[in-house]
Protein backbone atom coordinates (compact mmCIF):
# COMPACT_ATOMS: atom_id res chain seq x y z
CA UNK A 1 0.00 0.00 0.00
CA UNK A 2 1.46 3.37 -0.99
CA UNK A 3 0.76 6.77 0.48
CA UNK A 4 0.42 9.96 -1.51
CA UNK A 5 3.44 12.28 -1.34
CA UNK A 6 2.72 15.89 -2.23
CA UNK A 7 4.87 17.37 -4.98
CA UNK A 8 3.68 20.89 -4.16
CA UNK A 9 6.64 23.23 -3.76
CA UNK A 10 6.38 25.35 -0.64
CA UNK A 11 7.50 28.92 -0.15
CA UNK A 12 11.21 29.12 0.69
CA UNK A 13 12.15 28.24 4.25
CA UNK A 14 12.09 31.27 6.53
CA UNK A 15 15.69 30.65 7.59
CA UNK A 16 16.74 31.12 3.95
CA UNK A 17 14.71 34.27 3.36
CA UNK A 18 15.76 35.84 6.65
CA UNK A 19 19.43 35.39 5.75
CA UNK A 20 18.89 36.69 2.22
CA UNK A 21 16.94 39.75 3.36
CA UNK A 22 19.60 40.61 5.93
CA UNK A 23 22.51 40.14 3.52
CA UNK A 24 20.88 42.16 0.73
CA UNK A 25 19.03 44.90 2.58
CA UNK A 26 20.11 45.46 6.18
CA UNK A 27 22.01 48.72 6.73
CA UNK A 28 24.81 48.52 9.29
CA UNK A 29 24.64 51.63 11.50
CA UNK A 30 27.08 50.64 14.24
CA UNK A 31 30.38 52.53 14.38
CA UNK A 32 31.69 49.87 16.79
CA UNK A 33 30.97 47.18 14.20
CA UNK A 34 33.03 48.96 11.55
CA UNK A 35 35.85 49.75 13.97
CA UNK A 36 36.03 46.11 15.03
CA UNK A 37 35.84 44.97 11.41
CA UNK A 38 38.91 47.08 10.57
CA UNK A 39 40.87 45.42 13.38
CA UNK A 40 39.57 42.07 12.18
CA UNK A 41 40.71 42.75 8.62
CA UNK A 42 44.26 43.52 9.77
CA UNK A 43 44.45 40.58 12.12
CA UNK A 44 43.01 38.10 9.64
CA UNK A 45 45.33 39.05 6.80
CA UNK A 46 48.26 39.06 9.22
CA UNK A 47 47.45 35.48 10.22
CA UNK A 48 47.51 34.55 6.54
CA UNK A 49 50.91 36.14 6.05
CA UNK A 50 52.36 34.18 8.96
CA UNK A 51 50.98 30.93 7.52
CA UNK A 52 53.03 31.50 4.35
CA UNK A 53 56.10 30.51 6.37
CA UNK A 54 54.81 26.92 6.64
CA UNK A 55 55.36 24.57 3.66
CA UNK A 56 52.48 22.37 4.81
CA UNK A 57 50.22 25.33 4.04
CA UNK A 58 51.90 26.74 0.93
CA UNK A 59 51.93 23.38 -0.84
CA UNK A 60 48.13 23.70 -1.07
CA UNK A 61 48.15 27.19 -2.58
CA UNK A 62 48.14 28.43 -6.14
CA UNK A 63 46.03 27.49 -9.17
CA UNK A 64 44.60 24.01 -9.66
CA UNK A 65 46.71 23.69 -12.81
CA UNK A 66 50.23 25.04 -12.13
CA UNK A 67 51.08 28.15 -14.13
CA UNK A 68 47.49 29.22 -14.74
CA UNK A 69 46.98 33.00 -14.58
CA UNK A 70 43.46 34.43 -14.83
CA UNK A 71 43.10 37.82 -16.57
CA UNK A 72 41.63 40.28 -14.05
CA UNK A 73 41.76 37.47 -11.50
CA UNK A 74 41.81 37.93 -7.75
CA UNK A 75 45.21 38.31 -6.16
CA UNK A 76 46.33 36.31 -3.13
CA UNK A 77 48.03 38.54 -0.51
CA UNK A 78 51.69 37.78 0.10
CA UNK A 79 52.02 35.75 -3.12
CA UNK A 80 52.22 36.24 -6.89
CA UNK A 81 49.09 34.18 -7.57
CA UNK A 82 46.33 35.65 -9.76
CA UNK A 83 43.39 33.25 -9.71
CA UNK A 84 39.73 32.80 -10.45
CA UNK A 85 37.64 33.88 -7.45
CA UNK A 86 36.77 30.32 -6.38
CA UNK A 87 40.39 29.18 -6.15
CA UNK A 88 41.50 32.53 -4.74
CA UNK A 89 38.92 32.14 -1.97
CA UNK A 90 40.37 28.71 -1.15
CA UNK A 91 43.89 30.14 -1.06
CA UNK A 92 43.05 33.11 1.15
CA UNK A 93 40.77 31.09 3.40
CA UNK A 94 43.41 28.39 3.89
CA UNK A 95 46.11 30.93 4.74
CA UNK A 96 43.84 32.64 7.24
CA UNK A 97 42.96 29.49 9.16
CA UNK A 98 46.12 27.46 8.91
CA UNK A 99 47.70 28.45 12.24
CA UNK A 100 44.45 28.65 14.24
CA UNK A 101 45.25 32.27 15.12
CA UNK A 102 42.34 34.29 13.68
CA UNK A 103 39.20 35.37 15.52
CA UNK A 104 36.76 33.05 17.28
CA UNK A 105 33.08 32.82 18.18
CA UNK A 106 32.01 30.52 21.00
CA UNK A 107 28.40 29.53 21.66
CA UNK A 108 26.40 26.33 21.15
CA UNK A 109 28.58 26.02 18.04
CA UNK A 110 32.15 27.22 17.71
CA UNK A 111 33.87 28.77 14.76
CA UNK A 112 35.98 31.52 13.27
CA UNK A 113 33.86 34.12 11.45
CA UNK A 114 36.84 35.81 9.81
CA UNK A 115 37.21 32.61 7.76
CA UNK A 116 34.61 34.23 5.50
CA UNK A 117 37.14 36.84 4.40
CA UNK A 118 38.50 34.28 1.92
CA UNK A 119 35.36 34.38 -0.21
CA UNK A 120 34.65 38.05 0.47
CA UNK A 121 38.05 39.43 -0.47
CA UNK A 122 38.55 37.16 -3.48
CA UNK A 123 35.14 38.07 -4.91
CA UNK A 124 35.44 41.79 -4.20
CA UNK A 125 38.94 41.95 -5.68
CA UNK A 126 37.95 40.04 -8.82
CA UNK A 127 34.83 42.18 -9.32
CA UNK A 128 36.88 45.35 -8.87
CA UNK A 129 39.48 44.33 -11.45
CA UNK A 130 36.73 43.32 -13.88
CA UNK A 131 34.98 46.64 -13.32
CA UNK A 132 38.11 48.69 -13.97
CA UNK A 133 38.80 46.69 -17.13
CA UNK A 134 35.30 47.59 -18.32
CA UNK A 135 35.52 51.27 -17.37
CA UNK A 136 33.33 50.97 -14.26
CA UNK A 137 33.99 51.87 -10.64
CA UNK A 138 35.52 49.21 -8.39
CA UNK A 139 34.19 48.15 -5.02
CA UNK A 140 35.71 49.84 -2.00
CA UNK A 141 37.04 48.42 1.24
CA UNK A 142 33.89 49.73 2.93
CA UNK A 143 32.01 47.10 0.90
CA UNK A 144 34.42 44.44 2.19
CA UNK A 145 33.98 45.59 5.79
CA UNK A 146 30.18 45.54 5.45
CA UNK A 147 30.31 42.01 4.04
CA UNK A 148 32.58 40.96 6.91
CA UNK A 149 30.16 42.34 9.51
CA UNK A 150 27.24 40.53 7.89
CA UNK A 151 29.11 37.24 7.47
CA UNK A 152 30.13 37.35 11.13
CA UNK A 153 26.52 37.98 12.08
CA UNK A 154 25.02 35.18 9.99
CA UNK A 155 27.54 32.59 11.14
CA UNK A 156 27.47 33.74 14.76
CA UNK A 157 23.72 34.12 15.22
CA UNK A 158 23.03 30.62 13.88
CA UNK A 159 25.79 29.32 16.17
CA UNK A 160 24.28 30.87 19.30
CA UNK A 161 21.63 28.19 19.80
CA UNK A 162 22.45 25.43 17.33
CA UNK A 163 25.19 22.86 17.90
CA UNK A 164 26.42 21.23 14.71
CA UNK A 165 29.28 19.52 16.52
CA UNK A 166 26.79 17.52 18.59
CA UNK A 167 25.51 15.88 15.42
CA UNK A 168 29.06 15.31 14.14
CA UNK A 169 29.14 18.16 11.60
CA UNK A 170 31.94 20.69 11.39
CA UNK A 171 31.31 24.38 11.99
CA UNK A 172 32.54 25.26 8.49
CA UNK A 173 29.00 24.60 7.24
CA UNK A 174 28.26 28.04 8.69
CA UNK A 175 31.21 29.56 6.85
CA UNK A 176 29.78 28.20 3.63
CA UNK A 177 26.30 29.58 4.35
CA UNK A 178 27.48 32.99 5.56
CA UNK A 179 29.95 33.43 2.71
CA UNK A 180 27.29 32.42 0.18
CA UNK A 181 24.94 35.11 1.43
CA UNK A 182 27.39 38.00 1.37
CA UNK A 183 29.04 36.94 -1.89
CA UNK A 184 25.58 37.00 -3.47
CA UNK A 185 25.23 40.59 -2.29
CA UNK A 186 28.62 41.55 -3.70
CA UNK A 187 27.68 39.95 -7.01
CA UNK A 188 24.43 41.96 -7.13
CA UNK A 189 22.16 38.93 -7.13
CA UNK A 190 18.41 39.24 -6.66
CA UNK A 191 16.56 37.99 -3.59
CA UNK A 192 15.38 34.88 -5.44
CA UNK A 193 18.88 34.10 -6.70
CA UNK A 194 20.30 34.56 -3.21
CA UNK A 195 17.70 32.24 -1.69
CA UNK A 196 18.53 29.69 -4.39
CA UNK A 197 22.24 29.91 -3.60
CA UNK A 198 21.61 29.54 0.14
CA UNK A 199 19.46 26.48 -0.48
CA UNK A 200 22.30 24.97 -2.50
CA UNK A 201 24.66 25.57 0.44
CA UNK A 202 22.40 23.63 2.80
CA UNK A 203 21.74 20.86 0.26
CA UNK A 204 25.51 20.37 -0.16
CA UNK A 205 27.20 17.56 1.68
CA UNK A 206 28.58 18.96 4.92
CA UNK A 207 32.00 18.22 6.41
CA UNK A 208 32.24 15.63 9.16
CA UNK A 209 34.00 16.91 12.24
CA UNK A 210 36.18 13.85 12.63
CA UNK A 211 39.33 15.63 11.38
CA UNK A 212 39.25 17.81 14.52
CA UNK A 213 39.01 14.98 17.04
CA UNK A 214 40.87 11.92 18.23
CA UNK A 215 41.75 9.58 16.67
CA UNK A 216 41.65 11.42 13.33
CA UNK A 217 42.83 14.95 14.14
CA UNK A 218 44.70 16.19 11.11
CA UNK A 219 45.65 19.01 8.79
CA UNK A 220 42.31 19.21 6.99
CA UNK A 221 41.17 21.43 9.82
CA UNK A 222 43.66 23.96 8.44
CA UNK A 223 42.03 24.11 5.00
CA UNK A 224 38.43 23.17 5.76
CA UNK A 225 37.33 26.79 6.03
CA UNK A 226 39.12 27.67 2.80
CA UNK A 227 37.20 24.85 1.16
CA UNK A 228 33.91 26.10 2.61
CA UNK A 229 34.30 29.77 1.66
CA UNK A 230 35.46 28.84 -1.85
CA UNK A 231 32.48 26.54 -2.25
CA UNK A 232 30.27 29.48 -1.32
CA UNK A 233 31.70 31.54 -4.17
CA UNK A 234 31.07 28.67 -6.58
CA UNK A 235 27.45 28.28 -5.43
CA UNK A 236 26.77 32.02 -5.66
CA UNK A 237 28.13 32.05 -9.22
CA UNK A 238 26.02 28.99 -10.02
CA UNK A 239 22.91 30.82 -8.82
CA UNK A 240 23.91 33.89 -10.85
CA UNK A 241 24.00 31.66 -13.93
CA UNK A 242 20.32 30.86 -13.34
CA UNK A 243 20.53 27.49 -11.57
CA UNK A 244 17.40 26.63 -9.61
CA UNK A 245 17.17 26.36 -5.83
CA UNK A 246 15.37 24.06 -3.38
CA UNK A 247 12.95 26.09 -1.27
CA UNK A 248 12.46 23.53 1.52
CA UNK A 249 16.12 22.46 1.63
CA UNK A 250 15.96 22.59 5.43
CA UNK A 251 12.41 21.54 6.25
CA UNK A 252 11.48 18.91 3.64
CA UNK A 253 10.32 15.79 5.45
CA UNK A 254 12.75 12.86 5.25
CA UNK A 255 15.02 14.49 2.67
CA UNK A 256 15.72 17.96 4.10
CA UNK A 257 18.68 19.07 6.21
CA UNK A 258 16.81 18.95 9.49
CA UNK A 259 15.73 15.32 9.11
CA UNK A 260 18.88 14.04 7.42
CA UNK A 261 21.58 15.92 9.31
CA UNK A 262 20.11 17.60 12.39
CA UNK A 263 18.17 14.80 14.10
CA UNK A 264 14.85 16.31 13.09
CA UNK A 265 15.47 19.51 15.03
CA UNK A 266 14.70 22.93 13.60
CA UNK A 267 17.13 25.79 14.14
CA UNK A 268 16.54 28.04 17.14
CA UNK A 269 17.41 31.72 17.19
CA UNK A 270 18.27 33.93 20.14
CA UNK A 271 18.25 37.27 18.34
CA UNK A 272 17.59 38.93 14.98
CA UNK A 273 20.50 39.66 12.66
CA UNK A 274 22.24 42.97 13.33
CA UNK A 275 25.89 43.59 14.24
CA UNK A 276 26.13 41.81 17.61
CA UNK A 277 28.63 39.14 16.62
CA UNK A 278 31.48 41.24 15.29
CA UNK A 279 31.07 43.64 18.21
CA UNK A 280 31.61 40.75 20.62
CA UNK A 281 33.96 38.53 18.62
CA UNK A 282 37.03 37.08 20.34
CA UNK A 283 40.47 37.90 18.97
CA UNK A 284 43.41 35.56 19.39
CA UNK A 285 46.14 37.99 20.24
CA UNK A 286 48.77 36.36 22.43
CA UNK A 287 48.79 32.68 21.52
CA UNK A 288 48.09 30.53 18.43
CA UNK A 289 45.99 28.14 20.50
CA UNK A 290 42.49 26.70 20.18
CA UNK A 291 40.39 29.34 21.90
CA UNK A 292 39.07 27.23 24.74
CA UNK A 293 42.69 27.00 25.93
CA UNK A 294 43.60 30.70 25.66
CA UNK A 295 42.98 31.46 29.33
CA UNK A 296 44.69 28.21 30.35
CA UNK A 297 47.82 29.27 28.47
CA UNK A 298 47.70 32.74 30.03
CA UNK A 299 47.36 31.13 33.49
CA UNK A 300 50.29 28.82 32.69
CA UNK A 301 52.45 31.80 31.76
CA UNK A 302 51.65 33.38 35.13
CA UNK A 303 52.52 30.15 36.92
CA UNK A 304 55.80 29.96 35.01
CA UNK A 305 56.68 33.45 36.28
CA UNK A 306 55.91 32.39 39.85
CA UNK A 307 58.08 29.28 39.48
CA UNK A 308 60.93 31.43 38.20
CA UNK A 309 60.58 33.77 41.18
CA UNK A 310 60.80 30.77 43.52
CA UNK A 311 63.88 29.40 41.78
CA UNK A 312 61.92 26.37 40.60
CA UNK A 313 61.06 24.87 37.20
CA UNK A 314 58.69 22.45 35.49
CA UNK A 315 60.81 19.61 36.90
CA UNK A 316 59.46 20.51 40.37
CA UNK A 317 55.81 19.94 39.37
CA UNK A 318 54.02 16.92 40.76
CA UNK A 319 50.51 17.51 39.41
CA UNK A 320 48.37 20.11 37.63
CA UNK A 321 44.58 20.20 37.68
CA UNK A 322 42.79 22.33 35.10
CA UNK A 323 39.29 23.39 36.16
CA UNK A 324 37.54 24.23 32.93
CA UNK A 325 34.29 24.48 30.99
CA UNK A 326 32.51 21.59 29.26
CA UNK A 327 33.44 22.67 25.72
CA UNK A 328 37.14 22.48 26.56
CA UNK A 329 36.71 18.93 27.80
CA UNK A 330 34.84 17.94 24.67
CA UNK A 331 37.31 19.36 22.17
CA UNK A 332 40.85 19.54 23.52
CA UNK A 333 41.21 17.31 26.60
CA UNK A 334 43.58 14.65 25.23
CA UNK A 335 45.79 11.90 26.59
CA UNK A 336 48.22 9.69 24.69
CA UNK A 337 50.09 10.11 21.42
CA UNK A 338 49.74 13.36 19.48
CA UNK A 339 50.62 12.57 15.91
CA UNK A 340 50.92 15.93 14.10
CA UNK A 341 50.84 19.73 14.63
CA UNK A 342 47.07 19.84 14.12
CA UNK A 343 46.68 17.28 16.89
CA UNK A 344 48.92 19.25 19.26
CA UNK A 345 47.22 22.63 18.86
CA UNK A 346 43.99 20.93 19.90
CA UNK A 347 45.38 19.47 23.13
CA UNK A 348 45.03 21.66 26.23
CA UNK A 349 47.64 19.65 28.12
CA UNK A 350 50.21 20.30 25.37
CA UNK A 351 49.32 23.99 25.22
CA UNK A 352 49.80 24.32 28.99
CA UNK A 353 53.01 22.28 29.10
CA UNK A 354 54.85 24.35 26.48
CA UNK A 355 54.79 27.71 28.34
CA UNK A 356 55.64 26.00 31.62
CA UNK A 357 58.72 24.53 29.97
CA UNK A 358 59.73 27.29 27.55
CA UNK A 359 58.00 30.47 28.81
CA UNK A 360 56.27 31.02 25.46
CA UNK A 361 53.84 29.46 22.97
CA UNK A 362 54.26 30.07 19.25
CA UNK A 363 53.06 28.31 16.12
CA UNK A 364 56.42 26.59 15.70
CA UNK A 365 55.98 24.89 19.10
CA UNK A 366 53.53 22.45 17.49
CA UNK A 367 56.04 21.21 14.95
CA UNK A 368 57.63 17.75 15.17
CA UNK A 369 61.11 18.96 16.19
CA UNK A 370 59.74 20.69 19.30
CA UNK A 371 57.28 17.91 20.13
CA UNK A 372 60.17 15.42 20.20
CA UNK A 373 61.33 16.90 23.53
CA UNK A 374 60.48 14.14 26.03
CA UNK A 375 59.81 16.67 28.80
CA UNK A 376 56.61 17.78 27.07
CA UNK A 377 54.85 14.40 27.22
CA UNK A 378 56.19 13.81 30.72
CA UNK A 379 54.55 17.03 31.88
CA UNK A 380 51.36 16.36 29.89
CA UNK A 381 50.97 13.13 31.84
CA UNK A 382 50.79 15.15 35.06
CA UNK A 383 47.94 17.39 33.81
CA UNK A 384 44.27 16.48 34.32
CA UNK A 385 41.09 18.37 33.39
CA UNK A 386 37.84 18.54 35.39
CA UNK A 387 34.68 20.49 34.64
CA UNK A 388 33.82 23.50 36.78
CA UNK A 389 30.01 23.90 36.34
CA UNK A 390 30.17 27.65 37.01
CA UNK A 391 32.66 28.10 34.20
CA UNK A 392 30.34 26.23 31.83
CA UNK A 393 27.36 28.38 32.88
CA UNK A 394 29.32 31.62 32.42
CA UNK A 395 30.55 30.39 29.02
CA UNK A 396 26.95 30.24 27.80
CA UNK A 397 25.72 33.40 29.59
CA UNK A 398 25.18 36.01 26.82
CA UNK A 399 26.13 38.80 29.25
CA UNK A 400 29.44 37.16 30.15
CA UNK A 401 30.60 34.71 27.47
CA UNK A 402 33.66 33.96 29.55
CA UNK A 403 36.15 31.24 28.62
CA UNK A 404 37.51 30.55 32.10
CA UNK A 405 40.27 28.18 33.09
CA UNK A 406 41.88 27.74 36.51
CA UNK A 407 45.19 25.91 36.96
CA UNK A 408 46.05 24.37 40.34
CA UNK A 409 49.70 23.33 40.47
CA UNK A 410 51.05 21.04 43.18
CA UNK A 411 54.83 20.93 43.55
CA UNK A 412 56.88 17.99 44.77
CA UNK A 413 57.67 19.87 48.00
CA UNK A 414 53.96 20.30 48.78
CA UNK A 415 53.64 23.90 47.64
CA UNK A 416 50.34 24.68 45.90
CA UNK A 417 50.04 27.48 43.33
CA UNK A 418 46.83 28.52 41.56
CA UNK A 419 45.99 30.94 38.77
CA UNK A 420 42.58 31.64 37.26
CA UNK A 421 41.83 33.64 34.10
CA UNK A 422 38.19 34.17 33.10
CA UNK A 423 38.45 36.40 30.03
CA UNK A 424 41.24 36.11 27.44
CA UNK A 425 42.96 39.24 26.29
CA UNK A 426 41.04 39.16 22.98
CA UNK A 427 37.64 39.31 24.75
CA UNK A 428 35.44 42.41 24.42
CA UNK A 429 35.89 43.02 28.16
CA UNK A 430 39.62 43.46 27.54
CA UNK A 431 39.42 45.42 24.25
CA UNK A 432 41.26 48.48 25.58
CA UNK A 433 44.14 46.28 26.69
CA UNK A 434 44.03 44.03 23.65
CA UNK A 435 43.78 46.24 20.56
CA UNK A 436 47.24 47.85 20.82
CA UNK A 437 48.66 44.32 21.11
CA UNK A 438 46.62 43.21 18.10
CA UNK A 439 48.18 46.03 16.06
CA UNK A 440 51.63 44.90 17.21
CA UNK A 441 50.77 41.35 16.13
CA UNK A 442 49.83 42.75 12.70
CA UNK A 443 53.12 44.66 12.47
CA UNK A 444 55.03 41.50 13.32
CA UNK A 445 53.28 39.62 10.55
CA UNK A 446 53.92 42.38 8.02
CA UNK A 447 57.63 42.20 8.83
CA UNK A 448 57.62 38.54 7.84
CA UNK A 449 56.93 39.36 4.16
CA UNK A 450 57.59 42.99 3.31
CA UNK A 451 60.30 45.65 3.45
CA UNK A 452 59.97 48.70 5.69
CA UNK A 453 58.47 50.91 2.99
CA UNK A 454 55.76 48.41 2.09
CA UNK A 455 55.00 47.70 5.74
CA UNK A 456 54.47 51.38 6.39
CA UNK A 457 52.30 51.82 3.31
CA UNK A 458 49.98 49.01 4.48
CA UNK A 459 49.90 50.35 8.04
CA UNK A 460 49.18 53.92 6.96
CA UNK A 461 45.99 52.93 5.15
CA UNK A 462 44.92 50.13 7.49
CA UNK A 463 45.02 52.40 10.55
CA UNK A 464 43.26 55.30 8.83
CA UNK A 465 39.51 54.52 8.81
CA UNK A 466 38.46 57.12 6.26
CA UNK A 467 41.27 56.23 3.89
CA UNK A 468 40.71 52.51 4.21
CA UNK A 469 36.95 52.73 3.72
CA UNK A 470 37.27 54.67 0.47
CA UNK A 471 40.12 52.68 -1.04
CA UNK A 472 39.35 50.48 -4.06
CA UNK A 473 39.60 46.83 -3.09
CA UNK A 474 42.13 45.99 -5.79
CA UNK A 475 44.46 48.77 -4.60
CA UNK A 476 44.35 47.54 -1.02
CA UNK A 477 45.07 43.96 -2.10
CA UNK A 478 47.89 45.15 -4.35
CA UNK A 479 49.56 46.67 -1.29
CA UNK A 480 50.12 43.10 -0.04
CA UNK A 481 51.78 41.77 -3.20
CA UNK A 482 55.49 40.81 -3.11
Amino acid sequence: MSSHISNERSAPDKVLTDIADYALNFKIESDLAYTTARYCLMDTLGCGLEALEYPACTKLLGPIVPGTIVPNGARVPGTNFQLDPVQAAFNIGTMIRWLDFNDTWLAAEWGHPSDNLGGILATADWLSREAIASGRSPLTMRDVLTAMIKAHEIQGCIALENSFNKVGLDHVVLVKVASTAVVCQLLGLSRDQTVNALSLAWVDGQSLRTYRHAPNTGSRKGWAAGDATSRAVRLALTARAGEMGYPSALTAKTWGFYDVSFRGQEFKFQRAYGSYVIENVLFKISYPAEFHAQTAVEAAMKLRARLDAMGKSAADIRKITIRTHEACLRIIDKKGLLSNPADRDHCVQYMVAIPLLFDSLTATDYEDNIAADSRIDALRAKIACVEEPRFTADYHDPEKRSIANSLRMELIDGTVLEEKVEYPIGHRRRREEGMPLLVEKFKTNLRRRFNNTQQQRILDVSLNPARLDGMPVNEYVDAYLP
